[in-house]
C-alpha cells in the first residue's frame, strides 16, 4: 500500500535500487515495533503502573522516569559504536535480531506487574529498560537502511511513510487491547462492550498486563517481512575485524565532526529536542491518569485519537519534507509543540486558561468534561506533528551525512537521541518527586523545545 504510494523507482543514475516489496517489509518494521511505544512506554502499562502498582501517581512518574533515563544513558553510550561497527560489518539483519529478542523479552515480563505488589517494581522496571534498549537499538539497525531502498529526492516521503505505518499498527494494537483485552473494573466490559478475551480479569488487570505479552507477539510476527524481503547489506568484515575498523573510523568522524559545522549544530539540536519530544510521548499518559483519573480505556481511546492524528500527520509531513525541506517541518513541529505543551499546563480538571470549568464527575461520558476535550486537542496537535519531526530528522541526517558512513552517523544520531534522554525523564522525575506536582514536572519540556528552536537555526538544510 505506502510503497505504491512512494512510487519507488528500481533505478536512479545507474544504481539498482531493491522492488516495492523490500521498502513494504522495511516499513513494516515500524508497524512491529510501534505497538512497544504505544502500549507499555505512553497509553497503557506506563499510567497503570503509576496509578496500580506504584505507591501513587507522583511516585509511579517518577520511577518510571529514573528506570527510562537508566536506558537512555545505556542506548547513549553503545549507539555510535553499535553503527560503527555494523557500517564496518556491512550486516545489519544480525543485530536487528539479537536487539529485537530483547524487545520480546523484557515486554513479555510486563505480565507480573499486578497491582499493588511493590515488591515487584524493580524486576519490572529493571525488564522496561532492557526491553526499551532492545527497541532502540533494533531500530537504529532498521533506520540506517533508508539510502539503499530509495532515491534521494523520495527519501523524506519514505520516512514519513515509515512513520505513518508504525501509527497504524500502533492504532490498531490499542483497539485490540481496548475493545477486547482490556476491560473496566467496576463494569467487566471492554470498549465495544465485551466480556474480556481469554478470561482476562478485570479486576487484577490482567488486561493492561496482557499488552506486553501481546507486544512481543506483535512484534515477532510483523518483523518477519523486513527479514524476508528486505535485502541486507553484504558482509565484509568479521565481528573482531568490524570492531576494530568500525571503533577506528568512529574516531575519525568524531575529529571531523567539527568542521562539519551543519551536522554538528544538527546533532546537538537534536539531541535536545529528541529529549523533550521522548519525555513528553512518555509521561502523556501518566499526566493525564493524575490530573484527570483517566481509567485505561480512557487513556487508550485518548492514545487511538492521538495515534489518527499522527498517522495523518507523518504522511502530510513527508510530503512536506520533500517539497519545503527538512528543516523547515522540523522548526514548524516544535513551535507547535511549545504552543501545546504551555497551553496543557494551563489545563486543570477545573480550569481552561485560569477560566473555572465544570470538573469530570465520576461515571460520566467519555472525555465529557471541558477540560478533558481541551487536553484532546492539545494531544491530537502533540501527535500530529510529533511524527513529522521525527521523521524529518531522520531525513536530515540522511542528506548530511556521508553516505559511506551511514550506520555511523545513525549511531550518533541515536546517541545525540540518547545522550540526554535520561536528563529529560529524570528531570521530570526530580520536580515531581520534590514538588509532588506533575504540572510543576511536565513544565521542564518547554526549556527542551526552546533551545532546539535555537541550535536548529545554526543548521543549513
Amino acid at each position: 500500500m505506502v510503497a505504491m504510494a512512494l512510487d519507488t523507482d528500481t533505478t536512479d543514475r545507474g544504481h539498482q535500487y531493491p522492488p516495492p516489496s523490500a521498502v513494504t517489509g522495511w516499513m513494516l518494521f515500524a508497524w512491529a515495533t510501534e505497538p512497544f511505544f504505544t502500549l507499555i512506554t505512553t497509553f497503557v502499562f506506563s499510567p497503570y503502573f503509576a496509578t496500580h502498582v506504584a505507591a501513587d501517581p507522583a511516585s509511579g512518574q517518577s520511577l518510571w522516569g529514573f528506570a527510562t533515563a537508566a536506558a537512555g544513558l545505556i542506548i547513549a553510550l553503545l549507539s555510535p559504536v553499535l553503527g560503527a561497527i555494523a557500517d564496518a560489518s556491512g550486516r545489519r539483519k544480525p543485530w536487528i535480531a539479537a536487539f529485537g529478542a530483547l524487545l520480546v523479552v523484557g515486554a513479555s515480563l510486563m505480565w507480573f506487574g499486578s497491582p499493588g505488589n511493590v515488591g515487584v517494581i524493580p524486576d519490572l522496571l529493571l525488564a522496561y529498560a532492557v526491553a526499551t534498549i532492545g527497541a532502540e537499538f533494533a531500530i537504529v539497525f532498521n533506520n540506517s537502511m533508508i539510502p539503499t531502498l530509495v532515491p534521494p529526492e523520495k527519501i523524506g516521503r519514505l520516512s514519513g511513510s515509515g512513520w505513518a505505518t508504525g501509527y497504524v499498527g500502533g492504532i490498531l494494537s490499542l483497539i485490540l487491547v481496548l475493545g477486547f483485552l482490556a476491560a473496566n473494573p467496576e463494569t467487566g466490559r471492554t470498549l465495544l462492550g465485551f466480556m474480556p478475551l481469554f478470561g482476562l480479569d478485570p479486576v487484577t488487570h490482567q488486561g493492561d498486563r496482557i499488552v506486553g505479552p501481546l507486544t512481543a507477539v506483535w512484534f515477532g510476527i510483523f518483523a518477519l517481512p523486513m527479514f524476508l524481503l528486505t535485502p541486507d547489506y553484504p558482509a565484509k568484515r568479521r565481528l573482531g575485524e568490524a570492531l576494530h575498523e568500525g571503533l577506528t573510523e568512529l574516531k575519525q568522524t568524531l575529529r571531523e565532526l567539527p568542521e562539519r559545522k551543519s551536522m554538528a549544530a544538527f546533532l546537538l539540536a537534536n539531541m535536545i529536542y529528541s529529549d523533550g519530544l521522548v519525555s513528553l510521548f512518555a509521561f502523556g499518559g501518566i499526566y493525564a491518569a493524575g490530573t484527570f483519573g483517566w481509567s485505561t480505556i480512557q487513556i487508550g481511546t485518548f492514545g487511538i485519537i492521538l495515534a489518527v492524528a499522527g498517522t495523518f500527520g507523518a504522511w502530510v509531513g513527508g510530503k512536506l519534507d520533500d517539497a519545503l525541506g527538512p528543516k523547515r517541518v522540523i522548526a514548524g513541529a516544535m513551535m507547535i509543540l511549545l504552543f501545546a505543551i504551555v497551553a496543557i499546563l494551563l489545563v486543570d480538571k477545573n480550569s481552561i486558561l485560569f477560566i473555572a470549568v465544570t470538573p469530570p464527575v465520576p461515571g460520566g461520558g467519555l472525555f465529557a468534561a471541558p477540560a478533558e476535550r481541551a487536553y484532546l486537542l492539545l494531544g491530537c496537535l502533540i501527535g500530529a506533528v510529533g511524527g513529522p519531526l521525527q521523521a524529518a530528522s531522520r531525513t536530515l541526517l540522511v542528506r548530511l551525512a556521508p553516505k559511506d558512513r551511514i550506520g555511523q552517523y545513525f549511531g550518533m544520531f541515536a546517541l545525540t537521541g540518547k545522550v540526554t534522554s535520561f536528563v529529560g525523564p529524570l528531570l521530570i522525575g526530580i520536580v515531581t518527586a520534590v514538588t509532588e506536582s506533575q504540572k510543576a514536572g511536565m513544565a521542564t519540556l518547554v526549556l527542551f523545545f526552546v533551545a532546539g528552536l535555537a541550535l536548529l537555526a545554526r543548521v543549513r538544510g
